[in-house]
Protein backbone atom coordinates (compact mmCIF):
# COMPACT_ATOMS: atom_id res chain seq x y z
CA UNK A 1 0.00 0.00 0.00
CA UNK A 2 1.48 3.23 -1.28
CA UNK A 3 2.08 6.70 1.18
CA UNK A 4 -0.82 8.83 1.58
CA UNK A 5 0.38 12.67 1.09
CA UNK A 6 1.35 14.08 4.15
CA UNK A 7 -1.00 16.48 5.68
CA UNK A 8 -0.35 20.91 4.57
CA UNK A 9 -0.82 23.25 7.03
CA UNK A 10 -1.00 26.93 5.93
CA UNK A 11 1.11 29.69 7.51
CA UNK A 12 0.29 32.65 8.21
CA UNK A 13 4.49 33.49 7.54
CA UNK A 14 7.47 32.60 6.64
CA UNK A 15 10.83 33.92 7.13
CA UNK A 16 13.38 33.05 4.26
CA UNK A 17 16.78 32.64 5.95
CA UNK A 18 18.91 33.36 2.95
CA UNK A 19 17.82 36.99 2.82
CA UNK A 20 16.38 37.49 6.52
CA UNK A 21 13.19 38.68 5.36
CA UNK A 22 9.56 37.79 6.33
CA UNK A 23 7.08 36.83 3.52
CA UNK A 24 3.21 36.80 3.79
CA UNK A 25 0.40 35.97 1.47
CA UNK A 26 -0.06 38.98 -0.76
CA UNK A 27 3.65 40.15 -1.06
CA UNK A 28 5.30 40.45 -4.04
CA UNK A 29 8.55 38.62 -4.66
CA UNK A 30 11.55 38.20 -7.42
CA UNK A 31 11.94 34.18 -7.83
CA UNK A 32 15.10 32.72 -9.36
CA UNK A 33 14.84 31.46 -12.91
CA UNK A 34 15.91 28.06 -14.17
CA UNK A 35 18.64 30.01 -16.56
CA UNK A 36 20.62 32.10 -14.55
CA UNK A 37 20.75 34.29 -17.58
CA UNK A 38 17.37 35.23 -17.82
CA UNK A 39 15.90 37.56 -15.07
CA UNK A 40 13.76 36.68 -11.71
CA UNK A 41 10.58 36.32 -12.21
CA UNK A 42 8.10 37.94 -10.53
CA UNK A 43 5.24 36.70 -8.44
CA UNK A 44 2.53 37.65 -5.70
CA UNK A 45 1.90 35.36 -2.97
CA UNK A 46 -1.36 33.80 -2.35
CA UNK A 47 -0.56 30.89 0.27
CA UNK A 48 2.36 29.53 2.06
CA UNK A 49 2.12 25.80 3.17
CA UNK A 50 4.37 23.61 4.80
CA UNK A 51 4.49 19.76 5.77
CA UNK A 52 3.09 18.82 9.03
CA UNK A 53 6.62 19.38 10.99
CA UNK A 54 6.91 23.08 9.58
CA UNK A 55 9.73 22.16 6.27
CA UNK A 56 9.19 22.05 2.87
CA UNK A 57 8.04 24.82 2.63
CA UNK A 58 5.87 26.05 -0.69
CA UNK A 59 4.61 29.05 -2.14
CA UNK A 60 1.25 29.38 -3.89
CA UNK A 61 2.19 32.16 -6.42
CA UNK A 62 0.01 33.82 -9.00
CA UNK A 63 2.75 35.12 -11.56
CA UNK A 64 3.74 38.61 -13.25
CA UNK A 65 4.78 38.35 -16.74
CA UNK A 66 6.58 40.79 -18.51
CA UNK A 67 5.79 42.56 -21.61
CA UNK A 68 8.06 40.35 -23.62
CA UNK A 69 6.82 37.18 -22.19
CA UNK A 70 3.35 37.97 -23.42
CA UNK A 71 1.38 37.16 -26.23
CA UNK A 72 2.74 40.33 -28.78
CA UNK A 73 5.75 40.76 -27.26
CA UNK A 74 7.20 44.49 -25.89
CA UNK A 75 5.66 47.32 -27.48
CA UNK A 76 7.35 50.91 -27.23
CA UNK A 77 4.92 52.66 -24.64
CA UNK A 78 5.51 48.96 -22.78
CA UNK A 79 8.26 50.61 -19.17
CA UNK A 80 11.16 49.02 -18.29
CA UNK A 81 9.70 47.71 -15.38
CA UNK A 82 6.26 47.03 -16.20
CA UNK A 83 4.23 43.59 -15.46
CA UNK A 84 0.97 42.17 -15.98
CA UNK A 85 -0.42 39.90 -13.78
CA UNK A 86 -1.53 37.05 -15.33
CA UNK A 87 -3.80 33.81 -14.27
CA UNK A 88 -1.22 31.78 -14.21
CA UNK A 89 -1.06 30.10 -11.29
CA UNK A 90 1.64 27.76 -9.72
CA UNK A 91 3.61 26.37 -6.75
CA UNK A 92 6.99 26.92 -6.53
CA UNK A 93 9.68 26.19 -3.14
CA UNK A 94 9.69 28.92 -0.89
CA UNK A 95 13.72 28.15 -1.39
CA UNK A 96 13.51 30.07 -4.89
CA UNK A 97 12.17 33.21 -3.57
CA UNK A 98 15.33 35.48 -3.95
CA UNK A 99 14.16 38.86 -2.75
CA UNK A 100 10.81 40.89 -1.53
CA UNK A 101 9.40 43.80 -4.42
CA UNK A 102 6.67 46.11 -4.31
CA UNK A 103 4.52 45.61 -7.94
CA UNK A 104 3.10 49.44 -7.39
CA UNK A 105 -0.18 50.53 -9.64
CA UNK A 106 0.53 52.75 -12.74
CA UNK A 107 -0.54 55.93 -10.69
CA UNK A 108 1.63 55.57 -7.63
CA UNK A 109 4.50 54.27 -10.00
CA UNK A 110 4.66 57.45 -11.92
CA UNK A 111 4.27 59.77 -8.17
CA UNK A 112 7.52 57.69 -7.09
CA UNK A 113 10.56 59.74 -6.38
CA UNK A 114 13.05 57.42 -7.01
CA UNK A 115 12.33 53.79 -8.89
CA UNK A 116 14.72 50.93 -6.78
CA UNK A 117 15.62 47.65 -8.41
CA UNK A 118 12.91 45.97 -6.86
CA UNK A 119 10.32 48.22 -7.78
CA UNK A 120 7.85 47.57 -11.00
CA UNK A 121 3.96 48.38 -12.06
CA UNK A 122 0.97 46.99 -13.58
CA UNK A 123 -1.72 48.71 -15.66
CA UNK A 124 -2.54 45.38 -17.07
CA UNK A 125 -4.16 41.62 -15.90
CA UNK A 126 -3.05 39.19 -19.08
CA UNK A 127 -4.92 36.12 -19.69
CA UNK A 128 -2.26 33.88 -20.99
CA UNK A 129 -4.00 31.21 -22.75
CA UNK A 130 -5.71 33.83 -25.39
CA UNK A 131 -3.05 36.55 -24.60
CA UNK A 132 -6.20 39.09 -23.76
CA UNK A 133 -5.15 41.97 -21.64
CA UNK A 134 -8.13 43.35 -19.00
CA UNK A 135 -8.52 46.34 -19.65
CA UNK A 136 -8.26 46.30 -23.62
CA UNK A 137 -7.66 49.70 -24.05
CA UNK A 138 -4.97 52.27 -22.72
CA UNK A 139 -5.24 56.08 -22.91
CA UNK A 140 -3.35 57.57 -25.47
CA UNK A 141 -1.56 61.34 -24.91
CA UNK A 142 0.55 63.32 -27.11
CA UNK A 143 0.74 64.16 -30.63
CA UNK A 144 1.89 60.65 -31.19
CA UNK A 145 -0.90 59.33 -29.34
CA UNK A 146 1.12 56.58 -27.62
CA UNK A 147 0.16 55.42 -24.23
CA UNK A 148 2.12 56.92 -21.35
CA UNK A 149 5.48 54.97 -20.90
CA UNK A 150 7.16 56.47 -17.52
CA UNK A 151 10.78 55.54 -19.13
CA UNK A 152 10.10 58.53 -21.36
CA UNK A 153 10.21 62.70 -20.86
CA UNK A 154 7.01 63.72 -21.58
CA UNK A 155 6.02 67.63 -21.29
CA UNK A 156 2.45 68.74 -20.78
CA UNK A 157 0.76 71.50 -22.77
CA UNK A 158 -0.12 74.33 -20.17
CA UNK A 159 -2.69 75.77 -22.39
CA UNK A 160 -4.61 72.53 -22.97
CA UNK A 161 -3.22 70.59 -20.36
CA UNK A 162 -2.26 67.87 -23.00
Amino acid sequence: MGKGKAPRRTLDSYTLRNINKTIKAGDCVLMRPAERSKPQYVARIERIVADARGGNVKVHVRWYYRPEESIGGRRQFHGSKEVFLSDHYDVQSADTIEAKCTVHSFKSYTKLDAVGNDDFFCRFEYNSATGAFNPDRVAVYCKCEMPYNPDDLMVQCEGCSD
